[in-house]
């Protein structure tokens, strides 16, 4: 129960509850899938629909049907013989009214026990936030918000406290300014109240938590007689910013507050606290330290130990202070408790694994003690693998004569970075520079380097830094840190000054090239690791947000490979390549997931899969683009505010025939007006996280607009739209290729190794788009009337249509799983030889575990056997003839008679080879157990 055959990923909130939840289970544990992985469940925002808003670490969320809710759900899993791995967020917690640690903070600022657990920096370089947080959620400047009385004092007479209001949020009040608002009632009933303040103060104007109850009390106790409700009320009227007097009044009430009420847009350039990303109403926790990581623990615990839960999944892991750190402390503690779950359960460790971005050459770091990834380096490489390098040069002459850009992928993140670190990431850049700076000043030799000269050499590596961080603690870096610096001191060396190229180097250096235990003044130790800290946890948001959530909607060459995880500047990979990171994988993280669909894509798994098969069609698919954007020319709007642009038209193309739902025509113009809608969603969504001709600041509404009108004038029917019709042939001809990648890719997905994971609904054709898209509603009804248990043979492709043909295989691999669970959790992976003409088009490798083997074998860059596709139908099957002498060579202990997985016929094995125009007669994948 503790290491998955298979997962599937759910996503809950408050329309899909643990019950509803609970409802899937049958259906799941038919299909062949273990453990359910949910999406986070401890109470988040009201209304949230992702869950990482967490608020209250220490209850279930009640709109997912609180902890009875789960009880009900782990029961139905555990009568299935399933288990439930929990999506985690130690990293941040949402604020607001919702969280009373945060809030605690807001009123009693740094002498609250919890200012410390959320990553706040009381003493910042601004003199107006001194022992201060920022508090950037205004809409408008922050004069302009308190002359137009959107500020207001209110009163919480349940709690006996005083608020600041602005719409929907709430900012208390310190307790040491209660005497001084109750005096200004002048009123003889507040008296007493107000003596219980007072007598609570100290010399440094503080008050005791004792006393400050004290008097919430009375104020409770007041406000439920009218002599003291109005005396309250007289209160609050004399800081109304109505009035001349009240506007001063609350004014001067505001600043004496441990928060600075700012306009929103102050967030980036001066936020003196760690955000999740550029969220700002994501704030970071500080789970480094043992009483944080205990707090929002302490319920993660209590459900392992009791036996509800069997794993966690850590969400954005390199966000934290020391990810190794974090996940050795949180594994130890884990192995403490696994005696005390429950005797039914079998004594196995916990499964743990990471939300990890690796770089195409990054390892994981063995010494975490973890079991893998989510599976995203998983979902890079199977996708990259499908795409031919042969198509690499064409798409790109496309796109550099379409759009007139000539840089590549790589120069448009670095132009993002520059953008995000100047405007977005503005804050966060400034305080690690001037940690920096402060090293700086505690050597005589390099306390003449000046903020302004540290801060230009520190932008450009962070403008070329390749990976999404580097672990360096107090020993420093590590031997693949350094490496990772030496790349990115390479390429920034070449773009600062020459003159600055020593600082260049001297700031590497303070960034973990030497270890801040070795310094003997603690200051100097401490301020060391302080700067290490803050470059650590700035290069993630600064790598996520510049790459996918930008350059991949600036770059659209084949957006089949702008996918998270991945590098579209790696257009391709070749067999030999994706056969070494399985074997690595094997080797060094066996259960790790393999993902290829995820709560975060931007594109289904079979949308990508499609495009892929773009790569094999090149020229023909340039040709007919050039076709359609002359076709569409006089559609589109003139003028300054031309729409759509080369870039966005391109990509508009690739996403419609990426996404156009099988079997959709022409005469289905409601289905057509459906799919418009939703890439409509997806447009305005592109445009702005380009962050180019619009944005989410300040929208460019009548370019999006004219987008928009566009979209909807090449889809809509009719004798005047010529481009309809040739679009729709060209799907006839796309539509058969993608299903022959995702069959490929879906088998790879459940016979690699590693623990498949299924994303929800993509049992069945998978063609959504990025979120909210990717997090609809799944027909669960549909998916259980189709499935078959046990799974029968596949004798033809009749379901192709509707996915059925997919869900089969999958049925199919995981059955298999179950039945050889060692097989494929422990057993060998070895690469097959292909001998032949066509021994390119074919990708083979064999699992073998002491009696037990079986061999994989999936058609690769099927595009050259097309020709022979059953044109009538337009059926995604290759003519066994096209396979020609080409075969699969065996290792000599493999058996001479083997059963095909998918569709029960057997084959006998001839001196050691298998003949695909055999084994792929009917189906492009094979799997010979």
């Amino acid at each position: 129960m503790s290491i998955p055959l298979a997962t599937v990923r759910l996503q809950l909130h408050k329309g899909f509850s643990f019950d509803d939840a609970a409802g899937t289970v049958p259906y799941y544990q038919a299909l062949g899938i273990s453990h359910v992985y949910a999406s986070p469940i401890l109470t988040a925002r009201s209304g949230s629909t992702h869950g990482y808003d967490i608020v209250d670490p220490t209850h279930i969320n009640p709109e997912l049907g609180g902890e009875e809710g789960l009880r009900r759900f782990v029961a139905r899993l555990r009568a299935a013989g399933m288990g439930l791995i929990l999506d985690i967020v130690p990293n941040h917690m949402g604020i607001g009214p919702e969280n009373p640690w945060w809030q605690h903070v807001l009123e009693w600022g740094e002498a609250s026990p919890y200012a410390h657990w959320f990553d706040i920096d009381w003493h910042p370089a601004d003199e107006t936030l001194q022992s201060k947080l920022l508090a950037p959620f205004l809409g408008q400047p922050y004069g302009d918000v308190l002359a137009s009385g959107d500020i207001r004092l209110r009163f919480d007479e349940t709690r006996g406290k005083f608020f600041v209001s602005y719409f929907d949020h709430r900012f208390p009040l310190a307790p040491a300014d209660y005497a001084q608002v109750l005096r200004a009632a002048g009123s003889p009933p507040l008296d007493a109240a107000i003596k219980a303040f007072d007598e609570g103060a100290d010399a440094q104007g503080g008050i005791t938590q004792q006393h400050a109850d004290a008097g919430h009390g009375l104020l409770r106790t007041l406000f439920r007689s009218s002599e003291g409700a109005t005396a309250i009320h007289a209160a609050l009227a004399a800081f109304s910013a109505e009035t001349p007097q009240g506007f001063d009044a609350l004014h001067g009430l505001l600043e004496r507050q441990h928060y600075r009420l700012a306009w929103w847009r102050c967030a980036a350039d001066g936020i003196n606290w760690r955000r999740f990303f550029e969220v700002t109403d994501l704030a970071g926790v500080r789970v480094e330290q043992d009483d944080v990581f205990e707090a929002t623990h302490a319920l993660i615990f209590r459900l392992y130990t009791e036996g509800m839960i069997d794993g966690l999944r850590i969400d954005h892991v390199d966000g934290l202070a020391d990810p190794g750190a974090y996940c050795r402390k949180l594994r130890h503690r884990l192995e403490a408790l696994t005696a005390q779950r429950p005797h039914e359960l079998p004594p196995a460790p916990a499964y743990l694994i990471v939300e990890k971005i690796l770089a195409p050459d990054e390892q994981l770091r063995a010494d975490w003690r973890i079991d893998g990834t989510s599976g995203y380096d998983f979902m890079d490489r199977v996708g990259a693998l499908l795409h031919a390098a042969s198509g690499e040069a064409p798409l790109s002459a496309l796109w550099r004569e379409t759009t007139g850009q000539e840089h590549v992928f790589a120069e448009e993140v670095r132009q993002a970075r520059h953008q995000l670190l100047a405007n977005n990431l503005a804050g966060e850049f400034e305080s690690a520079a001037r940690a920096l700076h402060a090293v700086a000043r505690t050597d005589l030799r390099t306390r003449d380097f000046s903020l302004a000269a540290i801060r230009r050499v520190f932008a450009e590596l962070l403008v070329h830094f390749p990976v999404y961080r580097t672990y360096a603690d107090a020993n420093g870096r590590d031997e693949l840190d350094q490496r990772v610096i030496d790349r990115a001191l390479e390429q920034a060396s070449q773009t600062v000054e020459r003159t600055e190229v020593p600082l260049l180097d001297t700031v590497a250096r303070w960034l973990g090239g030497d270890a801040p235990r070795d310094y003997g003044n603690t200051r100097t130790r401490r301020l060391h690791q302080s700067a290490i800290t803050r470059f650590q946890q700035l290069t993630p948001p600064l790598a996520a947000k510049s790459v996918e959530d930008t350059a991949f909607y600036r770059y659209g060459r084949l957006l089949s490979r702008n996918e998270v995880g991945a590098d579209p500047g790696r257009f391709s990979i070749p067999t030999q390549e994706f056969h070494e990171a399985n074997s690595v994988r094997a080797l060094c993280f066996p259960h790790s997931m393999l993902a290829t669909a995820t709560h975060d894509h931007k594109r289904g798994e079979d949308v990508r899969a499609r495009l892929a098969a773009l790569s094999e069609m090149s020229g023909a698919w340039a040709d007919a683009v050039r076709e359609w954007m002359h076709l569409n020319a006089p559609l589109r709007s003139t003028g300054e505010n031309a729409a759509p642009q080369p870039a966005d038209e391109l990509m508009l193309y690739q996403m419609l025939a990426g996404a156009w739902p099988i079997g959709l025509d022409a005469g289905d113009t409601q289905g057509i007006r459906r799919f418009a809608d939703r890439i409509e969603r997806w447009q305005t969504k592109a445009l702005r996280e380009a962050k180019q001709v619009s944005d989410w600041v300040l929208p460019n509404e009548e370019y999006e607009a004219a987008c928009r009108t566009f979209l909807y004038a090449i889809l809509t029917p009719g004798p005047q739209n010529s481009f309809l019709p040739a679009f729709l042939a060209w799907m006839d001809r796309l539509v058969p290729a993608g299903v022959l990648k995702s069959l490929a890719q879906c088998v790879l997905r459940m016979t690699s190794p590693g623990v498949p994971d299924l994303y929800q609904g993509a049992d069945l054709w998978d063609f959504s788009l990025v979120d909210p898209d990717n997090r609809g509603p799944v027909d669960y009804a549909l998916r259980m009337q189709a499935l078959q248990t046990p799974p029968p043979p596949v004798t033809d492709l009749d379901g192709w249509k509707s996915g059925r043909l997919k869900q089969q295989i999958i049925h199919h691999g995981l059955t298999l799983r179950a039945q050889h669970p060692e097989l494929f959790s422990r057993g060998e992976y070895l690469p097959l030889e292909i001998d032949g003409s066509l021994a390119p088009h074919a990708i083979a490798f064999l699992r073998r575990h002491e009696e037990h083997s079986v061999i994989v074998i999936a058609a690769h860059l099927p595009g050259a056997l097309l020709d022979d596709v059953l044109a009538d139908e337009h059926t995604p099957a290759l003519l066994p003839s096209r396979w020609e002498d080409t075969a699969v060579l065996l290792p000599d202990t493999a058996s001479t008679v083997r059963t095909e997985l998918f569709t029960g016929r057997r084959f006998a094995i001839d001196a050691g080879r298998v003949l695909l125009s055999d084994v792929l007669s009917l189906l492009p994948v094979a799997v010979l157990s």
